[in-house]
């Protein structure tokens, strides 16, 4: 085993963040919601569209095919990462869906108004590739990091993600806005250039970590058992291991609610604004931008103030600041009202999602071995959000024919998400005057 706080096997772990934060950025943030918006509209038809005939509101159909991606990796992911501890070989799994992400990505490069069906499968499937690769990724932490460290380099992965996504974006965004200087005359063409780079990077950069990071070791001990059944045994195992951790089993509810409104509100943003308040699709890459460049410094901020007041009190902070952002987007009527709530977007986003990773690793034994059968938890409570965040999301427009009615369910969420963040604050305070465990 590697020893923890190599710079080298840290810096090759956050380039993997480098490589996939390119798609969620162009590909869910920015570009392909702004392109998938203006050639499904149709204010003729209340903007409806066909798939595989059924008929849907062309954005709550982009929901939906999230939801049903990320649905389908919350009931393979405890599977697959009880087999990569089982076997040892979560990096061969890493490797599989990163692969499956980056060539959808590539197959966009083929979706217009024409071939609606196969650009929807390619987003779901992307999708699928970029939350199965996580998952593993996320599960080094604690391998590769000290229970010290693990803010730190939390915060260094997703700055990592923030660079490497903005740097790709710039790229895209010369293609986008200016696409006469590259002999461009079709339309189209610039955001499927787009998306064809997004798998191209994608790929290129994880070949970094790929080359570094450990492959792991065999955790569970041979038996008479088929993979499957032995997957499912050491699941059960961490299952019970969880349940008797005082600490996580009160924090994965509280980060299952607020996850519901952040992973939504990240994913729906773009669409919202080009739908809501009509913005073109560059002040919409503009915005975007502003969000991950500010979010670098979120990222660090809160790593920072975590160190000073404790994990859990940060989080109570950064929460309330998410209800009032959702408030906030119910009443916004212009370009102005959105560049800056998406600036303070930015600096809360890169903060909880970074502080959130590392508090879990945090109130992980520091003796585990099955790192990845434990993060298959983390990463099926936050898929599980994401799906019923996007799936009310999606839901309450068709009915109420608005994305605004929408942004008050998820405030909902978020408060749900604080007052079981405060009742973890009083049990951990508890903890610790009886001395029982460190304080996160």
């Amino acid at each position: 085993m590697q020893a923890k706080n190599n710079k080298r096997t840290i810096r090759a772990w956050a380039m993997f963040d480098w490589a996939n934060s390119a798609y969620n950025l162009v590909i869910t943030s920015t570009i392909f919601p702004a392109y998938y918006v203006a050639i499904t509209t149709n204010a003729d038809n209340g903007n409806r569209i066909n798939f595989f005939g059924y008929s849907f509101v062309n954005t709550a159909l982009q929901d939906y095919a999230l939801a049903v991606a990320y649905l389908i990796m919350a009931l393979l992911l405890p599977i697959l990462s009880s087999i990569a501890d089982y076997r040892g070989n979560k990096k061969v799994f890493m490797q599989f869906f990163t692969l499956l992400g980056s060539v959808a990505c590539c197959g966009l490069f083929f979706f217009d108004n024409s071939r609606l069906e196969i650009g929807i499968i390619c987003f779901a499937l992307a999708a699928i590739g970029y939350s199965g690769g996580f998952v593993f990724y996320n599960s080094y932490l604690p391998e590769i990091a000290t229970l010290d460290m693990q803010d730190k380099v939390s915060a260094k992965g997703f700055t990592y993600g923030y660079i490497g996504s903005v740097l790709l974006q710039l790229i895209c965004f010369a293609f986008v806005l200016s696409p006469g200087t590259f002999g461009i005359t079709d339309k189209a063409l610039p955001a499927q250039l787009s998306f064809l780079l997004v798998g191209i990077w994608w790929i290129g950069f994880a070949l970094i970590p790929f080359s570094i990071l450990p492959k792991g070791s065999p955790n569970a001990q041979t038996h008479q058992h088929n993979i499957i059944k032995g997957g499912f045994m050491e699941l059960g195992k961490v299952w019970v291991k969880v349940k008797s951790m005082p600490l996580l089993k009160r924090y994965l509810p509280a980060f299952f609610f607020y996850s519901m409104g952040v992973q939504t509100i990240m994913l729906v943003a773009t669409g919202f604004a080009a739908k809501e308040l009509k913005m073109p699709t560059s002040a919409l890459i503009t915005t975007i931008l502003i969000i991950q460049i500010v979010a670098v410094a979120g990222a660090t901020l809160m790593s920072r103030l975590s160190d000073k007041f404790g994990n859990i009190k940060v989080l109570i902070l950064v929460v309330l600041i998410w209800v009032g952002i959702c408030i906030a987007a119910y009443f916004i009527k212009t370009d102005t009202q959105f560049y800056i709530l998406a600036g303070i977007v930015g600096l809360v986003m890169g903060g909880i999602q970074s502080l959130s990773r590392s508090t879990y690793s945090k109130y992980l034994p520091q003796d585990i071995t099955d790192t990845a059968s434990f993060f298959s938890f983390y990463d099926v409570t936050e898929k599980l959000a994401i799906v019923g965040g996007l799936f009310s999301f999606g839901f309450i427009e068709e009915i109420t024919g608005s994305m605004r009615n929408s942004t008050l369910v998820l405030c909902g969420f978020f408060i749900v998400g604080l007052l079981l963040l405060f009742s973890l604050l009083r049990r951990e305070q508890k903890v610790q005057k009886n001395s029982e465990f460190s304080v996160v």
